[in-house]
C-alpha cells in the first residue's frame, strides 16, 4: 500500500516530529514543517483550551505565508496529538477544534476510539495511533486508525520495551498501511534503518528538545546536550504509564533513579488541570540523546538529519 499524499508529497525527509508534552509549541511546529518534516504538538500543551484555537490559527497562517513565499519548497503538513484516555476531560472540545481547522494529521494516544477516527475522517484527515505492541496495533486498526506508530524500546516519554525489529516484523505480517517507528531516532542512519526494517517513516522527538524554538527550560536543553543513553531511566512512577526520563532530573527532584517505586496504573490521570504537574520537573527523553551536542535551531537539526540520511543512502548505494 502506498502512503497517502499527506505523508509523502511535501516531505523533505521521511520523518514525523513527535508531539512532546509541554515542549512542543507553535514555534517549534512551524520550524519543523517549514524545514520539510511533519511537525506536531499535543493539544493539551495549549492551556487553557481556548488557546488551542489560537495555536491552530498561528500555525495555519504561518505555513500559508511560507508556502506563498516559497512555492518551490512548500511546508510539510502538521499534526495534533489527542490523548484519548478517559481522564482527559478536554478530549471532546479539542476534537471539535481539530475538526473545525481540518487538521491534516491527528495522532492518538492511550486509547483507540471509533468516534474520534470518524470525526477526523469526516473532513479527509488521517489518524496515526501510537502503540507499544502488536495487540494494541490490531485494536487501533480494527477501530479505524489509518496508520500506526510503533513505539519501541528507547523512545522518549511513554515508551514500550520491545525491539523495533520484533515489533515492526509482527505488525507487517498483517498490516500494509502507513507505519512509523519511534525509539532513539536521532540520526539520519536511524531514519534509513527504520525504513529498512519495515517502517515507512521515522518518528523522533528528543532530538528537538535542545532547539531554540522548543518550550523547554535551558536546564532541560543543557541536560539533553550533556546526557547519553545510559542517563535514561525507565519508570511508570510519574504518570502511571512507563516512560523514559533523564536521570539528572530525577535526582534533582530528590529521588533515587535506581530505586523508584512502582505506580498504580489505575491512577493514570490526564485531566487538563493536572497533567502537566508530573512532567514539569521530571524531564522525558529517549536513548538517542547522545547525538545532541549543542542547542541549535530546529531547521539545523533537520538539515543535519537530512545530510546524514543522504550519506547513508549513498554509502549503501540506494
Amino acid at each position: 500500500m502506498s502512503l497517502p499524499p499527506v505523508l509523502k508529497d511535501r516531505l523533505r525527509l521521511p520523518l514525523v516530529a513527535s508531539p512532546m508534552f509541554l515542549v512542543s509549541n507553535p514555534e517549534l511546529v512551524i520550524a519543523q514543517c517549514t524545514s520539510g518534516i511533519v511537525g506536531s504538538f499535543p493539544s493539551l500543551n495549549a492551556r487553557p483550551h481556548a488557546q488551542l484555537r489560537e495555536w491552530l490559527v498561528r500555525i495555519t497562517e504561518a505555513l500559508a505565508k511560507h508556502d506563498a513565499n516559497n512555492p518551490d519548497a512548500p511546508s510539510a503538513p502538521y499534526a495534533v496529538n489527542l490523548i484519548v484516555h478517559r481522564s482527559n476531560d478536554r478530549l471532546e472540545e479539542d476534537l471539535a477544534a481539530v475538526v473545525d481547522f481540518r487538521v491534516p494529521i491527528v495522532i492518538t494516544s492511550l486509547g483507540a476510539r471509533t468516534d474520534v477516527y470518524e470525526a477526523v475522517h469526516s473532513y479527509g484527515g488521517i489518524v496515526l495511533h501510537d502503540i507499544i505492541d502488536n495487540r494494541f496495533a490490531r485494536k487501533a486498526v480494527e477501530k479505524g486508525a489509518d496508520g500506526l506508530i510503533a513505539v519501541a524500546t528507547g523512545a522518549g516519554g511513554h515508551a514500550g520495551t520491545q525491539s523495533p525489529f520484533a515489533l515492526l516484523q509482527e505488525i507487517r505480517t498483517w498490516f500494509d498501511g502507513p507505519l512509523l517507528l519511534s525509539g532513539a531516532i536521532a540520526h539520519g542512519n536511524s531514519i534509513l534503518a527504520a525504513q529498512a526494517a519495515g517502517a515507512d517513516l521515522a518518528y523522533a522527538g528528543s532530538v528537538f528538545i535542545a532547539t531554540e524554538e522548543a518550550n523547554a527550560e535551558q536546564g532541560y536543553k543543557q541536560m539533553i546536550v550533556d546526557s547519553t543513553a545510559s542517563d535514561i531511566v525507565y519508570s511508570n512512577l510519574f504518570t502511571g504509564v512507563h516512560g523514559n526520563y533523564l536521570r539528572g532530573s530525577i535526582e534533582a527532584a530528590g529521588l533515587d533513579p535506581e530505586n523508584l517505586p512502582e505506580s498504580d496504573p489505575s491512577a493514570m490521570n490526564f485531566a487538563s488541570d493536572t497533567a502537566a504537574k508530573a512532567w514539569r520537573d521530571i524531564w522525558g527523553a529517549g536513548q538517542g540523546v547522545g547525538t545532541v551536542d549543542r542547542v541549535v535551531p530546529a531547521a539545523a537539526v533537520v538539515e543535519r538529519l537530512t545530510a546524514e540520511y543522504d550519506a547513508a543512502r549513498q554509502r549503501l548505494a540506494l
